[in-house]
């Protein structure tokens, strides 16, 4: 189970990231179930990247991977063409990365959206090694 003093930790890991780049993010924190456990929207996020961050941390959380790697199983003449209009709409692309405990059990996932792509994804990173950190420690 993810602790609130841990989607605090990972979002407050991914705000300093997104500060050191200087891009303004949304990030959200899902736990296991993909319900939001916490969130935060940076002064000047652009508003329409809220839904973006929760989607792509949904993404994360109901495949339990990345959520750019949903996009080789959903993408035209993909396996599974369309995957991404499933489960209420799914956000394949870069910025949700799921989170897991030491026992590799999914505890959560995290989703950045705001910047570019790449961008995202390095925020997300960021935020993600910070739970990586604290499952090692346990």
């Amino acid at each position: 189970m993810i602790t609130i003093a841990e989607a605090r930790r990972i979002i407050a890991a991914g705000e300093a990231r997104a500060n050191e780049i200087g891009v303004p993010v949304n990030i959200a924190v899902l736990d296991a179930g993909a319900h939001l456990k916490a969130f935060s929207r940076m002064d000047g996020a652009v508003l329409g990247s809220i839904d973006l961050a929760m989607g792509k941390a949904r993404t994360a959380v109901l495949f339990q991977t990345t959520s750019e790697a949903v996009w080789e199983y959903c993408k035209p003449g993909a396996p599974a063409h369309a995957l991404e209009l499933s489960n209420g709409g799914l956000a394949p692309f870069a910025g949700g990365i799921s989170l897991f405990a030491r026992d590799g059990t999914v505890i959560g996932a995290v989703g950045v959206s705001g910047g570019a792509v790449p961008q995202d994804l390095e925020i997300a990173q960021a935020a993600a090694a910070a739970a990586a950190r604290r499952c090692a420690d346990t």
